[in-house]
């Protein structure tokens, strides 16, 4: 077990319950977990352990939303999804982390950019090409996002929010689309020594609080409108670009 302080703990602690949070009720809130992992533990370490606690949340959201999901928007992002990981995978191996952060910052913030541009011009993602390339676009930078930083979760949110998906069928979309992907990351972090058994008996631990967030999240999603969704998508989006520009 990690030789952690009492602040330490009670630090990740609620960052736990976040990342329960974030899969049930409000997309975006585990890039604060990120910061605050990254922060306690080793980097790579960090990278990991948040890994498999994400995966537990991830059971609880599809449980509460299995019949929500929008199957098609996840099939149509699948090819390019995995053309990420792989691109994230290789540049894991060369890329100074430092780097890879800040540049992603800038595409999310590109990603934000367009997005408030396209809806406040009234033009959806639809049938056709702009849809293939919107999903080309947007699958491949969250496969490679997530393999590099655990932070898809701001770029997969504006792919859905572009889309107008109501709260549940956001939800449910995004629930499979993480579940799927962290799943598949595994053999990967497993391979780049990211996985730990200090990393899994933190987990342990910590795993009753991103239950208790997960729970408190499905509340909290039955009570939420849309709008005021969608408006804290774009603060936490905007929040985590600016967090992965300036760590």
């Amino acid at each position: 077990m990690p030789d952690l302080s009492a602040l330490a703990w009670v630090l990740l602690a609620v960052t736990a319950a976040t990342i329960g949070i974030s899969k049930t009720a409000i997309p975006g809130t585990n890039t604060v977990a990120v910061a605050v992992f990254a922060a306690v533990l080793p980097a790579r370490q960090s990278t990991g352990t948040i890994l498999l606690l994400l995966i537990l949340a991830d059971v609880f959201a599809m449980i509460s939303y299995r019949r929500h999901a929008n199957w098609k928007a996840l099939l149509g992002l699948a090819p390019a999804v995995v053309v990420g990981l792989l691109l994230g995978f290789g540049f894991l191996a060369f890329a100074d982390d430092t780097w890879v952060r800040r540049v992603i910052g800038v595409l999310l913030l590109i990603v934000i950019a367009v997005t408030l541009l396209r809806r406040r011009m009234g033009r959806q993602i639809a049938e056709g090409g702009t849809h293939r390339v919107a999903a080309a676009v947007y699958g491949t930078l969250g496969g490679f996002t997530t393999m590099v930083a655990n932070a898809a979760g701001p770029v997969m949110s504006m792919y859905f929010l572009a889309s107008r998906f109501p709260v549940k069928e956001f939800l449910g979309t995004i629930a499979w689309f993480f579940a799927i992907v962290n799943v598949a990351k595994l053999p990967f972090s497993i391979g780049l020594g990211l996985i730990t058994v200090p990393g899994l008996l933190l987990d342990l631990v910590l795993a009753p609080a991103v239950i208790a967030g997960a729970l408190f999240g499905r509340w909290i999603a039955d009570r939420i409108n849309q709008k005021l969704f969608e408006q804290l998508v774009i603060v936490l989006t905007i929040v985590g670009a600016v967090y992965l520009l300036v760590a």
